[in-house]
């Protein structure tokens, strides 16, 4: 691996743990990190009372590739909405637990913390 790919793996952790500590500083609780199964990752999924959040953690040193919640496009959601299907059939989730897709755009140290960012997206 690259050191290049090391420092972008390294940056994304830093900035997915910041994230997490938001997350835990407004009541939710972190039940899993980094998330993956052959379809894609989901970065931090939580628990925010009844509701189960399915969080994706974008981070921009700057705004010249635009903004960073910007990089979750809608196939990105679909992605996302797939893999947290994946997760809840594992984790026998029922159906009725209310799901929430939050991003955590992060660009510089500033981050904008986007709460059902995106609805329910199947594929």
């Amino acid at each position: 691996m690259e050191e290049k790919d090391v420092n972008k793996r390294k940056t994304g952790a830093a900035y997915e743990a910041l994230a997490a500590q938001y997350l835990e500083e407004n009541g939710a609780r972190i039940i899993e990190r980094n998330f993956r199964n052959r379809f894609g990752e989901i970065d931090l999924v939580a628990l925010d009372g009844a509701a189960l959040v399915f969080t994706e953690v974008k981070y921009r040193s700057n705004n010249h590739s635009g903004k960073p919640e910007e990089a979750v496009t809608l196939p990105k959601q679909r992605t996302i909405c797939l893999v947290s299907d994946y997760y809840c059939l594992i984790r026998q989730i029922p159906d009725n637990v209310p799901r929430r897709y939050d991003v955590a755009a992060f660009e510089g140290t500033r981050l904008r913390y986007i709460r059902d960012a995106f609805p329910y997206r199947p594929r």
